[in-house]
C-alpha cells in the first residue's frame, strides 16, 4: 500500500472532479458516446470517480477491480446482446479501465483495450480530458464498428450521459 496513492485519494475533492470535467466537458462526452451508438451495436458508457472511499482504498483495490464493480452497479452487462463497454476513469490515480461485456470481449481482446487505455492516461496527465475522453471513445468505437457494425434500427440501451460516482 502506497503512502502517496493513499493521500492522493484522501486529498481528492468534488471540486477537482469537476473542474477536470466540467457541464461542457460532460456534454461533449455524451455527444461522441451519442455519435458513436449510431455506427455500431456496441452500448457504451464513462464513469468517472474521484477516488476510492476509505476501506476499498486501505484493502488495495485497484482501479481494474473498481472498474469491475461499477461495470455491475450500472447494470452495463445488462444489454440484449451482452455489448456493453465500461470506459471508466479513477481520476485520482489517473488511471482508465475499459471494461467489455463477454459478447464484445470475445471478439475485441484485452490488448485493442489497453492501448486505448494508455493513449487517454497520457492526454490526461497532460489535462486534457475532454480530447482525452473523446478520443478514447472514438477509438473504442472504430474497435465497434469492426466487430460489430450497425444493422438496421439499433435501440439505445443504456443512457448516454457520463456518470460521475
Amino acid at each position: 500500500m502506497s503512502i502517496k496513492r493513499i493521500a492522493k485519494h484522501l486529498m481528492m475533492t468534488h471540486w477537482q472532479v469537476n473542474r477536470a470535467f466540467p457541464r461542457g466537458t460532460m456534454i461533449a462526452i455524451e455527444k461522441a458516446t451519442k455519435a458513436s451508438e449510431t455506427s455500431h451495436l456496441g452500448e457504451i458508457r464513462f464513469a468517472v470517480e474521484g477516488a476510492l472511499h476509505s476501506t476499498p482504498l486501505f484493502k488495495g483495490q485497484s482501479a481494474r477491480e473498481r472498474a469491475i464493480d461499477v461495470f455491475s452497479q450500472l447494470r452495463i452487462w445488462d444489454t440484449e446482446h451482452n455489448n456493453g463497454v465500461l470506459i471508466y476513469l479513477l481520476l485520482a490515480d489517473r488511471a482508465v479501465e475499459i471494461i467489455a461485456d463477454r459478447g464484445i470481449h470475445a471478439k475485441a481482446g484485452a490488448r485493442e483495450w489497453e492501448n486505448i487505455c494508455r493513449k487517454m492516461e497520457a492526454a490526461f496527465k497532460q489535462g486534457n480530458y475532454e480530447s482525452g475522453v473523446v478520443s478514447g471513445i472514438q477509438a473504442v468505437t472504430q474497435h465497434l464498428m469492426k466487430h460489430f457494425p450497425a444493422v438496421g434500427n439499433d435501440r439505445n440501451e443504456l443512457p448516454d450521459k457520463p456518470v460521475v460516482l
